[in-house]
């Protein structure tokens, strides 16, 4: 680990201490006690107070009501950060009106060289999303939804909602424990626990009219309703096995609450486990619909006599 990067991790692991000794940081970075005195000085010349302790047991702590010095980026660090903004720069993300001024604040830390080397970066890479002709144009339609953020704001304080959601233009309410807020085929979705139909729900934030906290005394423990979920998981209804063909299908397109799990390091070979309501004509026909576009690289482990027919009959049509 080079000088600079090696001070800079010690300052963060000082700041998030109200004490530590020499020792400490000797075994902490694998130094020898020479270097880890020489930095620490480093570290006081740097601006940081630090308040020596004497004695048999002494060591250093960091005054109260400090400002940790500038933070100084290695130039893999600042390329890392660059092409992290670059990557999600058309992307449906929260607090978009803040990334101009963060990295503007950036920009200001690094030196000229590097700010060229950035330069050039912009110049070279695209992503998903970007538009080759400008590649700094920012879409309205690249904007989030206006309730993500009045949604995570909310979530730092209570995961017990009250939402109102807008399904086939009729306004429904759930009372939720929201599990995940996760980002999936440019759609925010919300993965809760339905608290009044004790089950899983997944709800795009688009389709959001309102949403408070659900302010009530009788409320599900979180232990409670992962047990609940835990066990309506163990109720797959149908199993089946990717191959890489298959799931290069499945990342194209698959419905919101399927989900596979790999089952080798290379990511060549998965499995699908969910459970398939049957007295939902609708739901049968769109998974019919995706098993046949999934193609042939699959294998069925366990499937309901209900989805079989429908596979047959969608077959019998090209296939008499």
């Amino acid at each position: 680990m080079k000088k600079v990067e090696r001070i800079n991790i010690i300052m963060r692991y000082i700041n998030n201490r109200a004490r530590f000794t020499i020792s400490e940081i000797m075994r902490e970075f694998n130094i020898s006690r020479s270097t880890a005195i020489r930095d620490i000085r480093e570290i006081e010349a740097m601006g940081m107070p630090l308040v020596a302790e004497v004695g048999r047991d002494g060591g250093y702590s960091v005054m109260n009501n400090s400002v940790l010095p500038t933070v100084r980026f290695t130039d893999n660090e600042i390329k890392a950060l660059f092409i992290a903004f670059m990557a999600t720069r058309n992307q449906q993300l929260p607090y978009l009106k803040s990334r101009h001024s963060l990295a503007e604040k950036l920009l200001g830390l690094i030196s000229e060289n590097q700010q060229d080397d950035l330069v050039l970066l912009n110049q070279l890479l695209l992503f998903e999303g970007t538009n080759p002709h400008n590649p700094d144009l920012l879409d309205l339609s690249d904007l989030p939804h206006p309730t993500l953020e009045k949604l995570i704001q909310i979530l730092l304080l209570e995961n017990y909602l009250w939402i109102t959601v807008n399904k086939e233009r009729e306004l429904k309410s759930y009372p939720i424990y929201l599990l995940h807020l996760h980002h999936e085929r440019s759609l925010w979705l919300i993965e809760g626990y339905d608290l009044v139909e004790e089950k899983r729900l997944i709800v795009p934030v688009d389709n959001l009219t309102h949403v408070e906290p659900y302010l009530t005394k009788k409320r599900v423990s979180k232990k409670k309703i992962l047990e609940t979920l835990s066990k309506q998981e163990d109720a797959f209804n149908l199993i089946i096995e990717l191959g890489p063909k298959a799931i290069a299908q499945f990342k194209k397109y698959h419905p919101l609450k399927v989900s596979i799990a790999y089952t080798n390091p290379y990511q060549t070979t998965a499995v699908l486990k969910t459970f398939l309501d049957v007295h939902h004509p609708e739901e049968l026909a769109e998974i019919t619909n995706w098993l046949l576009f999934l193609g042939r690289d699959v294998k069925v482990k366990e499937m309901p006599e209900e989805v079989l027919a429908g596979l047959q009959a969608r077959l019998s049509l090209y296939c008499p």
